[in-house]
């Protein structure tokens, strides 16, 4: 196995330039949660991929941003720029044809961490004709000193051999550092919590921009093989309590129908939720609470 390469490569770049996408892209399932909302991703997730030739050990990160008004915003970027430092490799993730402050923020990070970077530009799928992506690809490799720029669509889950081939060249010789078919270090109750928060975002659209959290207080198989899972909703102000029950309780019984019918299709097995909603006032600014969400 002299030729097999493995390490870690970190996704970087703004909110909503489609980083978990792509990484459930390559991982061929459903790891990351996804929604239109900016900074839905708030953890560091690591998926796992295999090929012949090595191990990817991708590590999905909070979107870069510029807003620091709150202690989970500013805690979001903290481990953005923590995993630059334990990665091998950065994946500089950008939007085909549009480049913001936020880009540039991602790119001085990247910059600053001295790692080397792979530019990978998103949804090429919505340019047309291709021919216009050449010029841009052209102004972003004077941008940096990139190893490569690779555009993808993680959408369509187009280009993605080429980007794996490309990251494993780039990586150190070495042996694999997760058992083979493991796809995540996350546990159960993390991607249960995570699934649920993501049927709320949806669910809620406007209504509750950032101040909600899932928190899985109970996780037992039962002996017929079922998963029962009790699960808390903190919402930080009194008024939203009543918006994410809904009248007679039909929006907080059709999210955890909607949570349900996809635990059971990621886990294969049956699972019963038991959804409360606790307020927590200010739970965002609050550090003991971010630590107890393993946010901090």
């Amino acid at each position: 196995m002299s030729d097999y390469r493995s390490g870690f490569a970190a996704l970087i770049g703004r909110p909503n330039v489609g980083k978990s996408t792509l990484l459930n892209a390559l991982l061929g399932q459903k790891l990351a949660i996804v929604t239109p909302r900016p900074q839905t991703t708030r953890h560091r997730i690591i998926g796992i991929v295999d090929t012949p030739e090595g191990q990817i050990a991708f590590v999905d990160t909070p979107g870069m941003h510029q807003g620091h008004e709150r202690a989970l915003n500013r805690a979001m970027n903290r481990t953005a720029t923590s995993v630059l430092a334990d990665c091998d490799l950065a994946l500089l993730l950008v939007e085909a044809q549009r480049w913001t402050d936020e880009d540039e923020l991602a790119l001085q990070r990247v910059r600053e961490s001295g790692r080397p970077v792979i530019c990978v530009v998103n949804k090429i799928d919505k340019v047309y004709p291709r021919e216009l992506l050449l010029p841009y690809v052209g102004q972003l490799a004077t941008r940096a000193d990139f190893l490569a720029i690779v555009p993808v669509s993680a959408l369509r889950a187009g280009n993605l051999d080429e980007l794996k081939r490309t990251i494993l060249a780039a990586l150190p010789q070495g042996e694999r550092m997760f058992p083979q078919g493991q796809v995540t270090d996350r546990s159960d109750k993390f991607r249960i919590a995570e699934c649920i928060r993501e049927k709320l975002t949806l669910e809620l659209v406007e209504e509750l921009p950032y101040g909600i959290a899932v928190e899985v207080e109970k996780l037992e198989t039962t002996p017929d093989g079922r998963t029962e899972v009790s699960a808390l909703i903190w919402v930080d102000r009194a008024g939203q309590k009543p918006i994410v029950i809904g009248a007679g309780g039909e929006r907080l019984k059709r999210i955890g129908r909607s949570a349900r019918l996809e635990l059971n299709h990621i886990f294969g097995r049956r699972h019963h939720l038991t959804l409360f909603v606790k307020v927590r006032e200010n739970w965002a600014d609050d550090v003991r609470a971010l630590q107890q969400l393993e946010l901090e």
